[in-house]
């Protein structure tokens, strides 16, 4: 695995303390419920909460575009479609 691999992925137990962090960073609440995570080289980015759409991320790194691609795979969860185009770089 590369040092800038990124994972979208269920957060788990393991995660809570991370959780934490993003949240004093962001200066709000963790997410709750079910919880997906973006994680770029084994740490965490950006994070939102399936159930209410409620993200938290590093304002200091470049974490935006994680956000989108979020919110995109949590409405999947949800049973909603997004076009995911826009999300996606376009092939040179």
């Amino acid at each position: 695995m590369t040092e800038n691999a990124l994972t979208i992925r269920p957060a788990d137990l393991a995660d809570l303390a991370g959780l934490d962090r993003l949240a004093a960073l962001d200066s709000a609440s963790p997410p709750t419920g079910d919880v997906l995570v973006a994680e770029v080289g084994g740490e965490l980015w950006a994070a939102i909460s399936v159930e209410t759409g409620a993200a938290i991320a590093d304002p200091f790194r470049p974490s935006g575009d994680l956000v989108e691609l979020l919110r995109h795979a949590s409405g999947e969860r949800r049973g909603s479609r997004r076009p995911l185009g826009r999300l996606l770089p376009r092939a040179a």
